[in-house]
């Protein structure tokens, strides 16, 4: 257990491989206050999520934007809250460093990393600079009050599959002092308990539609679930607007209704 603050500890705790952790992803503070009032007990920001509330591309969001936004979720409820940092919004091991430092004064629990340069020819930065900007951050996220964090090795978003590296990667984060690590994009049931069995931190897994459920990543050994940037409820919005524009019905104003009564009471 780590000796850092109570919610920083709190959200380490809940890391519990077989029972993990279900990790929404809210998009502003009143999902997050929705998330909180169905019982979930931790959340996550989502870096895609925000950008397209912003009608942006994932990745074109500052860093002031990120860490303001992630403050706001962080205030919304008492839940520990982990941000989505990007690459550390910085390519040095000393600018990761400077923004974890950001981070932890916007009231988090953790936030992550990731191995992703933003440049097609070499999207992921050259494992040994991935592991120093990994070790920078751990030091960052040590001090103070302190946060969880999660570094990402991001091969299965980039079409880089490349499972040996990636879990090399995965070692060397854990190495350079990651509490969890997370390699978004596996789909396989044997690949993420490879991933796993390899490490000896807990293991953060990515809910995918054409990948193994909740209780089958539980078996596999996740520590914790999270659902991503997908913008699930957009179906739910859709739904109603659909209704409304071509059956012009309005049933589900009610439930609407009784949600917010029962959230912003």
């Amino acid at each position: 257990m780590s000796n850092r603050g109570e919610l920083a500890n709190r959200f380490l705790e809940l890391h519990r491989p077989g029972n993990p952790l279900i990790l929404p992803n809210p998009w502003d503070a009143g999902t997050a206050k929705l998330f909180a009032s169905l019982g979930f007990q931790a959340l996550a920001t989502t870096s895609s999520g925000f950008a397209g509330t912003l009608g942006r591309v994932d990745g074109a969001v500052t860093l002031e934007e990120s860490l303001d936004h992630a403050g706001s979720i962080a205030a919304a409820t008492p839940l520990p809250v982990s941000a989505d940092l990007e690459n550390g919004f910085a390519h040095d091991p000393e600018g990761v460093a400077a923004t974890v430092t950001a981070a932890a004064a916007a009231g988090l629990a953790g936030c992550s990393v990731e191995d992703y340069s933003g440049d097609p020819s070499q999207p992921l930065y050259e494992i040994s600079l991935a592991a120093e900007r990994i070790a920078a951050a751990s030091e960052a996220a040590r001090a103070g009050e302190g946060l969880i964090l999660t570094a990402r090795a991001e091969h299965h978003l980039r079409g880089r599959n490349d499972l040996g590296d990636t879990i090399a990667r995965l070692q060397a984060f854990q190495e350079a002092g990651a509490d969890v690590v997370y390699a978004p994009g596996l789909r396989d049931p044997d690949e993420i308990e490879q991933v796993v069995g390899s490490v000896d931190v807990p293991v953060n897994v990515l809910l995918l539609r054409d990948g193994p459920d909740v209780g089958q990543l539980a078996a596999l050994g996740a520590a914790s679930i999270s659902t991503g940037g997908a913008f699930h409820a957009l179906a739910a919005i859709s739904r109603s607007a659909r209704e409304l524009l071509e059956e012009g019905s309005h049933d589900f104003l009610a439930e609407g209704a009784a949600l917010r009564d029962r959230v912003f009471a």
